[in-house]
C-alpha cells in the first residue's frame, strides 16, 4: 500500500528518477504487538506516527520540454510488518515491539525480512573540501528542475571546467543558452524558498534538504533544482557559493587557507612519528596513528585503504609517506555532513572563526549570552592545529571533535544531578523498583543471587523486594515461593542492602517485604534487620493529622518497611493478618472468573509479630478494595499493591480515578506470575495513571527496562522523579486514556532529523555474515496513548561506519512531562539477530541543535564510539517555543494573537453592559496565550 505523500518525514532524496521505479513512502501497517511474556498482550498500535517513510514521494507527470520524464506509475510494493496476536488479553496500548529487541529465549528463527529502499549515490566519494564539491560539479549530476503548473523536468547540470559557467542538458534551446554564468549569480538559496517552489503543486512532495535556488540576472530569476539526496544538494550549494565568492580563484584561495592548517598540523605529527627523517613510516605505525586520532575506525578498514592507495600508484613495500599519510587521513577521518555543516556557518572558509561558532552556538546549539571567550575556550579546547589554537580558528577536526564530545550529548547535563523539588509528599514521585530483586534469570527456575540487589540498588532503584520464608538452622532464606528457585540467607541479603543502600542515592530506600516466616523466624529477621540497618530504619509512627506522606528529602538515608502490620488495637505479642503471597493470590484469582469476586476473595491469614509489626511504619500493606473505599477509609501511610492485570483494567475503566487515588497514596504494582519467564510488563501503561511503583524485573534487558532506565536518568539517577503537576494537584483532573490534547498543558512539536550514524557494530547474536550491517533506524515516541508513535528512516547498504540518513520527521507531544523518545539502530539483513543499538531518553532532557546520540547494547552497556548524528528542535504547535528549545531549521513566524469580539446587538442597554467586559477578555487572552 504506496502512499503518496509527507508522511510526517521526509526521505533522504527529492523527487525520484525516472524510468524506472517509482520510489514512493512505503506505509507499514502496524500489527498486534507481543506481550514481552505471558499475561502482558500488546494490543494493535493505533497512531498516525506508525508509517514508516521508506524512500520519497512519486513524481507527478512531466512535460511541455523534449526529455522531460514520462508520468510514473506506482509501482513500490507494500509490506506488513507481522506482530504475534497470541498474547492479547489485556489489551494495553502501545507500540508494537520487535521480538529480537525484547530476548525472550525462546524465540524460532524468524524469516528473514527485507525491506523496501532506494540508494541514489551507492559509491559517491567522501566530500572532504571544497576543492571536492568543485570536482563533482565538474563531473556533473543530475538534477530535477522545477518549474511552474507542477512541471519537472530530468537534466544533467555541470560546471564548465573554466568554472565560468553552469550548464546543463538536455535542452531545446540553443547549447550557448542553456547554461548560467557565474559571474551572474546573485544567492544560492537553500530549501523551497521561491514563489517557484510554494505555487508548485508538488510542494508537499520535495524533500526541504533536497530542494536549492539559483538567483541570477539582473531580474533576479531563479532556476530551482532538486537533488537525488541531501548530499549532492550540498555539494552543489557550497561550490556555487565558494565559486561566488572568489570565482575562477577558487581553488587558489583554497590551497591558500585551511587545508594548509590541516595538512601543517598532519605534517608536524608525521614529523613526530617519523623520528629518523626518512621521509616515510612503517604502515603499522601509519594505522596506529589514524586509529589514536579517530579510534572508532577499525584497524583493518585502515589497513585496507592504505593497500589500495599503494596499489593504485604500482608501489610495493609497505612504507607510508607523508603526502600518502595526508591523503588517506582526509579520506577516513573526514565526515561530510559535519563538512557541509561548517561551511553553512563559516561564510565560505575552510573553518569557523570565533564570530561563525558563536553563531552556530546560538543559533543551532540553543546556547544563551555566547561571548567570544566562550568561543575561543572551545577551540583551545578541541581544535588540534597549534596554528588554529592562535589564530583563534576552528577546523573540519576541531568541528568534529567538538560535536562528538560531551558538550554536545543530547541529554542535558543539567539533568545529570538532582534537579527536581524533593520535598514534595512521596506519593508525588515515580518511584525506580525493583520486582524478585534476588532473582538473576526467570522466577520459576533461576538462580538467587545477592547480585541482584548489587546490581539494583547501583542503577539507582529505590524500592527492593525480599521474599521470605522459614530456612534450616533458624535462619529466614529468601526465594520465590512455590517455584524452583534457589535460596539465599536473609541476613546475607541485609548485609548487601545495609553496604549498598545509599551507593546511587541519598534518598529513603523501601523493602517490600512478603513474609511467609514463623513466629519464631519473624524474630530473627527483626534481630537481623535491627543490628545490621540500625538507625537507617524509620520506625516513627505516622502523625494521623497529616493528609500526606513526608517527602523523600525529610527522609534522605532511611530505610522504609513496606509489610503488613497489626492493628492498633492489638494488645499480644503476636497477632493474624492477611497473606500477601503474589503468586499464590494469582492462583486463586485466575480460578475465579468474576472481577468482582477477584476484588472480594479474602486471602488467607497468618501469623505476625508485634516486633515486626513495629518495624513498619508509613509503608502499611493493605488490600485494596475499591476507589470509593480508599477515598473515604483508606490512610496516607497504607499502601496497596496491584497485580498488573487488576492494574490495567483499573488503568482502561477508571483512569480518571485511578489517577487521583495516587494523588494521596502510594500504588504499587507488581508483574503478573504468569511471567515465568520474567519478561516485564510496560511501565508506561501505569506510570500514565500515576502509580509510584512500578516493579521491574531488573535481569530482564529489552524495551521495557530500556524505558525505565531512561526514565529515571532524568533526575540526576537518584530513584525519584517528580510527576507531572496534573498528577499532583488536587484540582486538576487527567485522564491516563486521553488520545487527544491534555487541558491546560501546551503541546509540543518535536522535529527529529537523523542525519548520520557511526561505527554500528554487527549484531551480537547475528550468525556468520562478516562485519557488514545494513542500518536503518527507528524513532519511537513513548507516553500518554495520543503521544504514542514511531518512524523509520530508509536502509542504508553495507555501510556500518559512517551511514547518511539524512530523514527528517516531526511528532506532536501533548504530555511533554511524561514522553520518552527512543532511538533504535537494526540491522536490514541479519542473520538470528537483528538489533544494534538503542538509546532512550526523557523528552524533557533533550538538548535541541545538532547532537550526537550514543548507543547503548541490549544490557545498557555503552558501544564504543557507536552513535547517531541527529538535529533535534522543538516548538509549541503555535509556532513558538523557548529560544533554547529552537533551531535556524524550523523557525517559524509569529502568528499574531486573536482576540475575542463582541458582537453589536444595537440594544443601548445590553451593548453598554457587555462592552466592559472587551478588555478583560483581551487579558485573559494575553494571560493564558503568555503561559503557554
Amino acid at each position: 500500500m504506496a502512499e503518496f505523500g509527507s508522511g510526517g518525514g521526509t526521505g533522504g532524496g527529492g523527487l525520484p528518477s525516472s524510468p524506472g521505479p517509482v520510489q514512493g513512502k512505503v506505509a507499514f501497517k502496524a500489527g498486534d504487538g507481543e506481550g514481552g511474556g505471558g499475561g502482558g498482550g500488546r494490543s494493535r498500535f493505533d497512531s498516525a506516527g506508525s508509517r514508516v517513510s521508506n524512500g520519497d514521494c512519486a513524481q507527478p507527470g512531466a512535460g511541455g520540454e523534449p526529455g522531460s520524464a514520462p508520468p510514473a506509475s506506482p509501482e513500490s510494493s507494500s509490506k506488513e510488518r507481522g506482530f504475534s496476536t497470541s498474547q492479547q488479553r489485556e489489551g494495553k496500548p502501545g507500540i508494537p515491539r520487535r521480538s529480537s529487541i525484547i530476548k525472550d529465549g525462546t524465540k524460532q528463527k524468524r524469516e528473514r525480512k527485507k525491506t523496501v529502499s532506494f540508494s541514489s549515490m551507492p559509491t559517491e566519494k567522501k566530500i572532504s573540501s571544497a576543492s571536492d564539491c568543485i570536482n563533482a560539479m565538474v563531473e556533473g549530476s543530475e538534477l530535477k528542475k522545477v518549474r511552474s503548473n507542477s512541471r519537472v523536468y530530468h537534466r544533467y547540470f555541470l560546471l564548465d571546467a573554466d568554472m565560468q559557467s553552469l550548464r546543463w542538458e538536455p535542452s531545446k534551446k540553443d547549447s550557448e543558452k542553456a547554461k548560467i554564468d557565474i559571474k551572474s549569480i546573485k544567492e544560492v538559496r537553500t530549501g523551497k524558498n521561491t514563489d517557484i517552489f510554494r505555487s508548485n503543486g508538488i510542494y508537499d512532495q520535495i524533500s526541504e534538504d533536497c530542494a536549492f535556488s539559483i538567483i541570477y540576472g539582473e531580474n533576479y530569476e531563479s532556476l530551482d533544482l532538486v537533488a537525488n539526496s541531501a548530499d549532492i544538494a550540498n555539494i552543489w550549494v557550497t561550490g556555487l557559493r565558494y565559486l561566488i565568492s572568489y570565482g575562477k580563484h577558487t581553488l587558489d584561495m583554497l590551497g591558500t587557507t585551511q587545508d594548509n592548517m590541516r595538512t601543517s598540523w598532519l605534517s608536524q605529527m608525521f614529523s613526530e612519528s617519523d623520528v629518523d627523517n626518512l621521509g616515510h613510516i612503517p604502515l603499522c605505525n601509519a594505522v596506529q596513528f589514524i586509529k589514536d586520532l579517530n579510534p572508532g575506525l577499525k584497524t583493518n578498514k585502515i589497513e585496507l585503504k592504505f593497500k589500495e592507495l599503494h596499489r593504485s600508484r604500482e608501489k610495493a613495500g609497505t612504507e607510508v609517506t607523508k603526502e600518502e599519510f595526508i591523503e588517506v587521513f582526509h579520506e577516513l577521518c573526514t565526515r561530510p555532513e559535519i563538512y557541509f555543516l561548517l561551511v553553512q556557518f563559516s561564510s565560505n572558509k575552510e573553518f569557523l572563526d570565533t564570530k561563525d561558532l558563536m553563531m552556530f552556538l546560538e543559533a543551532e546549539q540553543g546556547m544563551a549570552q555566547v561571548t567570544e571567550e566562550i568561543s575561543l575556550d572551545i577551540i583551545q579546547k578541541y581544535e588540534p592545529a597549534k596554528e588554529g589554537q592562535e589564530k583563534g580558528c576552528l577546523s573540519i577536526d576541531g568541528f568534529t571533535n567538538y560535536l562528538t564530545s560531551p558538550d554536545c550529548h543530547i541529554f542535558d547535563p543539567e539533568h545529570k544531578k538532582v534537579c527536581q523539588d524533593m520535598k514534595q509528599p512521596l506519593s508525588h514521585y515515580f518511584i525506580n523498583s525493583s520486582h524478585n530483586t534476588y532473582l538473576i534469570e526467570d522466577q520459576f527456575r533461576g538462580p538467587s543471587d545477592i547480585t541482584g540487589y548489587i546490581r539494583a540498588l547501583k542503577m539507582g532503584c529505590r524500592s527492593v523486594e525480599l521474599d521470605v520464608w522459614d530456612g534450616p538452622d533458624n535462619e529466614p532464606v529468601i526465594y520465590t515461593g512455590h517455584t524452583m528457585t534457589s535460596q539465599i540467607v536473609f541476613r546475607s541479603v541485609i548485609d548487601i542492602i545495609n553496604k549498598y543502600a545509599f551507593f546511587a542515592s541519598e534518598y529513603p530506600l523501601i523493602l517490600c517485604l512478603e513474609n511467609h516466616c514463623s513466629i519464631k523466624q519473624q524474630k530473627v529477621m527483626v534481630q537481623h534487620m535491627k543490628k545490621i540497618l540500625g538507625d537507617k530504619l524509620h520506625t516513627q509512627s505516622p502523625n494521623i493529622e497529616e493528609s500526606y506522606l513526608p517527602s523523600p528529602e525529610s527522609l534522605k538515608g532511611k530505610i522504609l518497611i513496606k509489610a503488613k502490620k497489626l492493628s492498633a488495637n492489638c494488645s499480644g505479642l503476636e497477632g493474624d493478618v492477611t497473606d500477601e503471597d503474589e503468586g499464590a493470590e494469582m492462583s486463586q484469582r485466575v480460578a475465579k472468573e468474576g472481577v468482582e469476586q477477584q476484588n472480594s476473595m479474602t486471602g488467607k491469614r497468618f501469623q505476625l509479630c508485634k516486633d515486626l509489626s513495629e518495624l513498619v511504619s508509613i509503608c502499611k500493606s493493605v488490600q485494596f478494595k475499591e476507589f470509593q473505599v480508599s477515598f473515604q477509609l483508606q490512610k496516607y501511610w497504607e499502601v496497596c499493591s496491584f497485580n498488573e492485570v487488576l492494574a490495567s483494567k483499573y488503568a482502561n475503566e477508571n483512569p480518571g480515578d485511578f489517577v487521583n487515588y495516587n494523588k494521596r497514596f502510594l500504588a504499587r504494582v507488581f508483574p503478573s506470575p504468569m511471567r515465568i519467564d520474567s519478561s516485564n510488563m510496560n511501565p508506561q501503561d501505569f506510570w500514565k495513571c500515576g502509580c509510584q511503583i512500578v516493579a521491574m524485573n531488573f535481569q530482564t534487558p529489552g524495551l521495557m527496562m530500556d524505558l525505565n532506565i531512561g526514565w529515571f536518568r532524568q533526575n540526576g539517577n537518584c530513584g525519584y522523579v517528580l510527576r507531572p503537576a496534573i498528577m499532583r494537584e488536587e484540582v486538576s483532573f487527567f485522564s491516563a486514556n486521553t488520545k487527544d490534547t491534555v487541558p491546560g498543558v501546551s503541546p509540543q512539536l518535536l522535529h527529529i532529523k537523523i542525519i548520520s550514524g557511526q561505527n554500528f557494530p554487527k549484531p551480537k547474536g547475528s550468525g556468520a555474515k562478516g562485519d557488514v550491517v545494513d542500518p536503518y533506524v527507528y524513532v519511537e515516541i513513548h507516553g500518554i496513548p495520543a503521544d504514542c508513535a514511531e518512524q523509520r528512516t530508509k536502509t542504508m547498504h553495507q555501510n556500518g561506519d559512517n551511514p547518511i540518513f539524512d530523514e527528517s520527521f516531526e511528532f506532536q507531544i501533548n504530555l511533554p512531562e511524561l514522553a520518552m523518545v527512543r532511538f533504535v539502530v537494526l540491522d536490514d539483513d541479519y542473520i538470528g539477530d537483528e538489533f544494534i543499538g538503542q538509546y532512550t531518553i526523557p523528552f524533557e532532557c533533550l538538548q535541541t541543535g545538532y547532537r550526537h546520540v550514543p548507543l547503548q547494547s541490549l544490557t545498557g552497556e555503552s558501544l564504543a564510539h557507536a552513535s547517531l548524528f541527529v538535529h533535534v528542535a522543538i516548538t509549541n504547535r503555535r509556532g513558538g517555543g523557548k529560544p533554547h528549545k529552537r533551531g535556524l531549521s524550523v523557525r517559524k513566524g509569529k502568528k499574531s494573537r486573536e482576540y475575542a469580539s463582541m458582537r453589536t446587538l444595537w440594544i443601548k442597554t445590553i451593548d453598554e453592559v457587555f462592552k466592559n467586559a472587551l478588555q478583560p477578555i483581551r487579558d485573559a487572552t494575553d494571560l493564558r496565550e503568555n503561559m503557554q
